[in-house]
């Protein structure tokens, strides 16, 4: 079926008042399982939410989870959502609302933003008999800050020693070595994207730290510089590329899983004019 697509759809507000006026009843909740596929372009986010209805519900998305809330009918059915990465909570950039495949009415409430805690709202009525198959999807563009994961509001981290109060700096004081497979793209403006494999991270007992990446051009991509600050399990770095050409320059938030182990990388640099993202996953052992 072709795609229908909605790039930046207003609140329907006759659609809002028309689904809330009914009776509600017990809402679902379920967790988007991580897409296993590799055809979304680097530096985009997607979530495909593929829902079997019958009648009429709300659908609600937030991070990478989906509530449905049941306004008549039976109760809905996930059928297989998927999200490459969890949907932001923050710095939320070229939101896309797309409907992939539908049986009758599906439209956009609400979109997300501050006001509703980045929280996408689809209402859907489908008026056949039975189940029908709804799919829509939500892309965006993957920065450093909306990749970032926050737990009560987004990391209070220090900007530098000036902003940091007596007995509250940042000292990391142990020596740390993560090696490992992974996937990910780097995008620079003006010169395309590439892959990246590898990770190599390296922190000295000073917080020094350096971060280099395979990739399928065969030249690395290597980092340098300090990390700042910690905020749970992600660390901030403020680090150079050692491209003495661009100089490129900004923060780096890495996510740790236990003492020494790296889940995922998020870059957004740049030397004023040219801009370099890149984002990076371990790749999970296979058992």
């Amino acid at each position: 079926m072709k795609p229908i697509h909605f790039s930046r759809t207003g609140i329907a507000l006759l659609a809002l008042t028309l689904f809330t006026a009914l009776p509600a009843a017990a809402d679902i909740q379920f967790r988007v399982r991580k897409m296993t596929r590799n055809d979304v372009p680097l530096g985009k986010g997607q979530c495909d939410i593929r829902l079997q209805v019958d009648d009429q519900v709300e659908v609600s998305v937030r991070r990478d989870m989906v509530s449905v809330r049941k306004l008549s009918g039976q109760e809905a059915r996930d059928d297989g959502s998927e999200c490459n990465s969890p949907f932001p909570d923050r710095d939320l950039q070229d939101f896309h609302f797309e409907v992939i495949e539908r049986r009758n009415e599906i439209r956009l409430v609400d979109e997300p933003s501050r006001r509703n805690d980045f929280t996408t709202l689809v209402a859907i009525r489908d008026s056949a008999s039975g189940f029908g198959r709804y799919h829509f999807r939500l892309s965006w563009a993957m920065t450093a800050l909306s990749e970032a994961p926050r737990r009560e509001g987004p990391p209070d981290f220090p900007r530098g020693d000036g902003d940091r109060r007596p007995g509250d700096g940042f000292v990391w004081n142990n020596a740390t070595h993560f090696g490992g497979p992974g996937r990910g793209g780097s995008t620079l403006s003006g010169h395309g994207s590439q892959r990246l494999l590898d990770a190599t991270v390296d922190i000295d007992r000073g917080g020094r730290i350096q971060v280099s990446f395979r990739t399928d051009t065969g030249r690395p991509i290597t980092f340098s510089g300090t990390v700042i600050a910690r905020d749970g399990d992600t660390l901030k770095a403020d680090v150079v590329a050692d491209d003495r050409m661009l100089r490129l320059r900004g923060p780096m938030y890495l996510t740790l899983r236990g003492r020494e182990d790296i889940d995922r990388i998020a870059l957004d640099a740049t030397n004023g004019q040219d801009t370099l993202r890149l984002n990076w996953d371990r790749e999970r052992d296979r058992r």
